[in-house]
């Protein structure tokens, strides 16, 4: 484990200080990142989450798709809780906290945008960090490849038409246009290029080039990162400091969803009998987002100082603590579970 992944939740935390720190300090700079867009996508943000997201498409291997009879279990638990459960559980809770809880502490239009950026996240299973929470987990990697790889292929199709009927359920106007640009450029296209990166590097026998050009890119991939938070966090920083009450709100449904989203795929694990290599990282990737994708979407969607994009934001400020704190719980439990079947 790199000094990334070792001490990650303080990179982030520190990128998230530098970020409203450099927001409030310097807020014509990113005015002018901010107005840097096409097509309603912001160009910075869509340069650096390609720098996030095509390093980790490199380590999809649609080969792997061949084993998905082997194990079946387990990916059917992720594809069950990623796709029939985790959206539907995150738009409850949205329109409960809301449009019931806190209706007299948000104005209607503001809580809807926060309940659109809270479906984002949950329509949208995690693809990157997920190696990184298997990896901590000791989890099976070739397993949790083909896990990925299929839910990678089932997000091309799924993603915009449960995202815009949730929306559509919340009361959210949803542009299908631009809904659909987003799946093509940040799903499908860096899919693809991961593909046709592997099959022009990789062979059978041969991995060698591959494996040497994920490992140069990956601190690109980790710099996108880090500076793709402090943007997002500049881009938010006047409503974070004006509207500390704002974050809390957010954050106390995300937890609720992380925790119980956890909770009820850990026991769908142990009542299966999975082993513990393949029951933690099909919990982690029901339980993390793909909040690379959330954001960009939110953004697109709704425009960088929305309500939407700082609820999708909050969502990494979330994610990162809360998830390392599930890895530890799924180490400390490995004894729950067998280690084959």
């Amino acid at each position: 484990m790199g000094l990334f992944e070792r001490y990650l939740s303080v990179w982030v935390a520190l990128s998230i200080a530098s970020g409203v720190a450099l927001g409030s300090l310097f807020p014509a700079v990113f005015q002018l990142f901010a107005s840097l867009e096409y097509a309603s996508v912001n160009l910075p943000v869509a340069v650096l989450i390609w720098l996030m997201i095509y390093p980790m498409m490199l380590q999809v291997d649609f080969a792997s798709i061949k084993d998905v009879g082997k194990q079946p279990k387990g990916l059917v638990l992720t594809l069950v809780v990623n796709w029939l459960i985790k959206p539907f559980t995150m738009a409850a809770l949205g329109w409960l906290f809301f449009r019931v809880l806190f209706a007299d502490l948000v104005d209607p239009t503001t809580a809807g945008e926060y309940i659109a950026g809270m479906i984002l996240l949950g329509v949208a299973p995690c693809t990157a960090m997920v190696f990184v929470w298997s990896q901590l987990t000791k989890g099976d990697p070739n397993y949790t490849l083909v896990q990925v790889s299929v839910n990678d292929i089932i997000m091309i199709f799924a993603f915009a038409p449960i995202a815009a009927f949730l929306l559509g359920v919340s009361d959210v106007s949803v542009p299908w246009k631009t809904l659909l640009l987003s799946v093509v450029l940040y799903v499908l296209l860096p899919l693809l290029a991961g593909y046709l990166t592997r099959r022009s590097l990789a062979t059978e026998s041969d991995q060698s080039r591959l494996t040497g050009l994920i490992t140069t890119l990956k601190p690109v991939s980790i710099a996108g990162l880090l500076v793709t938070v402090v943007l997002l966090f500049g881009f938010q920083a006047e409503t974070i400091l004006e509207q500390p009450l704002a974050i809390v709100l957010i954050a106390i449904p995300l937890l609720i969803q992380t925790y119980g989203i956890f909770a009820i795929a850990y026991g769908a694990a142990r009542y299966l009998r999975l082993p513990h290599n393949i029951a933690a990282p099909a919990c982690m990737i029901g339980t993390s987002n793909f909040f690379e994708l959330a954001v960009a979407v939110a953004i697109s969607l709704f425009g960088l100082q929305s309500g939407a994009a700082l609820a999708t934001v909050v969502g990494v400020l979330v994610e990162v603590p809360v998830m390392l704190s599930l890895v530890a719980i799924a180490n400390r439990t490995r004894y729950w579970f067998p280690t084959s079947l």
